[in-house]
């Protein structure tokens, strides 16, 4: 599957998640998608809302976050209101972002931000963990006709069906589903990314991971697994603040996670049971038979006479027990590897 120029089937596509952490600053913004590229990022990602079509300005309690999260005691219309990125930096950023050889899309929140999306003619669409159960969402951007990748992060397994047949009733199988943990930053001990392998054979679709931990290790397992999207956050620097700054990578450390995963790319290759060069040279270095010390013609093979030692230039050990009791054809010095030209 293809999301823009990049073909994830054969190269991991790695996503730099900007979120809230330009912190207000178009200037910020800029220069962070600048040290994403250089990170090695392959996309940016961006979040298309506002606080009035995220949520309501709603004094209730019901509006006030309470689960013992990083943004307890906020309204959900504030935070957002904090968070969201301006629509009208979105082109700018995008093509500052493509100038760069980089993809660059985002998360609909809505359809209004969908369609707005479409007409920047985004190469794809990211359905936020927390959207999963917006069925009618899911429908609408699907029928884009562009690859949709969709976070489980809060997702019961029903959730994750019913999220893939709103994309297939729209005709839409370009479909990538990302394990997620929704927590922030994330534990190790919950990440159960076994999942990831499941995903992929359970679901026959792509799979990636949207990763909330502060650990290079988890991107790395997921594409062992084999997650072809990974997803992370990314700031400057986390002493600027903000509300994702927390869990959210700083340049160095993204560069890290990359070269790791480039690396495990390399690692995984290909089913194969062919050798390579080098390996079929240090076949040199295996066991094979040798005459282990001078003898005559006539002489019997014997298990003093010929040994299965280093290197392997002889007949192959297998065939010890076969030749012991037969004959040397001529007179031969110790050391010299043992052939079938030598037994009569």
């Amino acid at each position: 599957m293809k999301i823009g120029h990049h073909n994830i089937d054969e190269k991991v596509f790695i996503i730099a998640e900007l979120s809230a952490n330009h912190n207000g600053s178009l200037d910020t913004a800029l220069k962070t998608i600048d040290a994403m590229k250089a990170s090695g990022a392959d996309a940016i990602k961006l979040q298309t809302y506002t606080s009035d079509t995220i949520t309501l300005d709603c004094d209730s309690e019901m509006f006030t976050i309470s689960q013992g999260t990083l943004w307890d005691k906020r309204k959900f219309h504030d935070l957002y209101a904090e968070a969201m990125t301006p629509w009208e930096w979105h082109s700018i950023l995008f093509d500052h972002a493509k100038s760069l050889g980089m993809e660059a899309f985002s998360s609909p929140f809505d359809t209004s931000a969908v369609d707005f999306l479409s007409d920047l003619e985004v190469p794809a669409y990211k359905i936020a963990s927390f959207e999963i159960t917006d069925i009618p969402l899911i429908e609408y951007t699907a029928a884009k006709g562009k690859p949709i990748i969709i976070s489980t992060g809060i997702a019961a397994l029903s959730d994750i069906e019913e999220a893939l047949e709103a994309c297939r009733r729209m005709g839409n199988e370009q479909i990538t589903l990302l394990k997620c943990t929704s927590a922030y930053p994330a534990a190790l001990e919950e990440m159960n990314l076994l999942t990831i392998s499941d995903i992929k054979n359970r679901f026959g679709v792509n799979v990636g991971l949207s990763d909330h931990t502060m650990s290079l290790a988890a991107p790395v397992a997921a594409v062992a697994l084999g997650a072809r999207v990974i997803e992370k956050h990314f700031i400057l620097d986390r002493g600027m603040g903000g509300v994702d700054s927390v869990f959210s990578l700083e340049p160095h450390e993204f560069k890290a996670m990359v070269d790791a995963v480039r690396d495990t790319e390399k690692l995984l290759g290909k089913v194969t049971y062919e050798l390579s060069a080098k390996s079929l040279k240090s076949r040199e270095f295996s066991r094979s038979l040798f005459i282990s010390e001078d003898v005559k013609a006539g002489e019997t093979i014997s298990a003093s006479n010929v040994r299965s030692v280093r290197p392997g230039f002889g007949l192959a050990p297998k065939h010890l027990k076969e030749i012991i009791g037969k004959k040397f054809k001529a007179d031969i010095g110790k050391g010299t590897p043992l052939s079938w030209d030598h037994i009569q």
